[in-house]
């Protein structure tokens, strides 16, 4: 534990239930069934507990044994629980070892609401796409995912709660990452899912104008790794009604994850900010699973800094409870809600 943690402060922001407006009406599908976002509490909005990088054509589960997966994983659930975690939302799309019935698992044991995604992750090159990706249109795909939404992932009857896809970090999105674009829009309109988007320092912009010409507002948009974006993207982002989520928290990014927050505080846009580690994870090509990073750096060290740099407990509260609640929320999110098609 960070010495100069200051225990008061972190004892007034656990105390704290932001809610955001009209939770008390919408729920997030976690993986033992639908929750009311007003009852989220305290929530990491972007980690991982299994991710496996081989490429989705090897990827498998035989390639792990769940149990050591869990072995390995619940005693780091449970330390972020013991800092006051109620929520964590697990960000491994298919492909990449997704795996709901271990979520499950791993929530009845620790406690934690965790939430699972629909979607494709086309970054890195379409490495961990699988072929059909390639072949199918937006629609098809979307068919694909709105399936899960509605029935379940595999036969587990465990449900997203929310779409994760990824593109490459170029300005402009390639065709194959323009069409899993599409395909979370379309996705979205038919399921109220939110729509999270592995970006960084890439092409958010041009996602926002896809998602406005399928009719989809951007608050049912989240650019995940914007802290790696400009400023001036960020703010533009922002301004439209965006989530920003600056979610790489660690010992050596605290600064800049600080002057992001601080950047959208002082222009009055902190109600659009998320915070998270992208902290895990069991890594089944290392012996072991490799060095698991923790979910404590945010508590440890960067709510502290955030205290010296004059953020107030309730601002640094609504940033990890009630705007996590209201992006996550299961709503239709359309411009023109009686427009049902492009």
């Amino acid at each position: 534990m960070n010495a100069g943690l200051n225990l008061p402060l972190m004892a007034s922001i656990f105390s704290l239930s932001v809610a955001a407006p009209a939770a008390t009406q919408w729920t997030i599908e976690t993986v033992r069934g639908p929750v009311p976002a007003s009852q989220l509490g305290l929530a990491l909005e972007h980690e991982h507990i299994l991710v496996d990088f081989i490429g989705a054509d090897r990827v498998n589960t035989d390639r792990y044994d769940p149990n050591e997966v869990f072995r390995v994983a619940l005693p780091h659930l449970e330390a972020a629980a013991a800092w006051g975690v109620k929520a964590l939302f697990e960000c491994t799309p298919a492909y990449l070892a997704r795996d709901p019935l271990l979520l499950k698992r791993l929530s009845e044991a620790s406690g934690l609401h965790l939430v699972t995604n629909t979607g494709l992750y086309g970054a890195a090159n379409d490495t961990f796409l699988p072929d059909y990706a390639f072949t199918e249109t937006a629609a098809e795909l979307a068919a694909r995912w709105t399936e899960e939404a509605r029935d379940g992932i595999d036969g587990t009857g465990i449900k997203p709660g929310f779409i994760k896809t990824a593109v490459d970090r170029e300005p402009d999105l390639s065709p194959v990452d323009r069409k899993l674009i599409e395909a979370a829009a379309l996705t979205h309109r038919e399921t109220g899912l939110t729509i999270a988007v592995h970006t960084g320092a890439g092409p958010g912009l041009e996602i926002l104008a896809v998602l406005e010409e399928y009719g989809v507002r951007p608050d049912a948009f989240i650019w995940v790794h914007a802290q790696s974006a400009t400023d001036e993207a960020i703010l533009e982002a922002a301004r439209t009604g965006a989530w920003i989520s600056l979610d790489g928290i660690n010992r050596n990014s605290l600064e800049r994850h600080a002057a992001a927050l601080a950047l959208l505080k002082d222009k009055g846009l902190l109600d659009r900010a998320l915070l998270s580690h992208d902290a895990g994870w069991f890594d089944p090509e290392k012996p072991g699973g490799g060095t698991y990073r923790g979910y404590q750096t945010l508590f440890t060290d960067f709510i502290p800094l955030l205290h010296e740099r004059g953020f107030t407990a309730d601002e640094i509260a609504r940033t990890l409870t009630g705007n996590v609640a209201e992006a996550f929320a299961r709503r239709t999110r359309l411009i023109n809600p009686d427009t049902r098609t492009k």
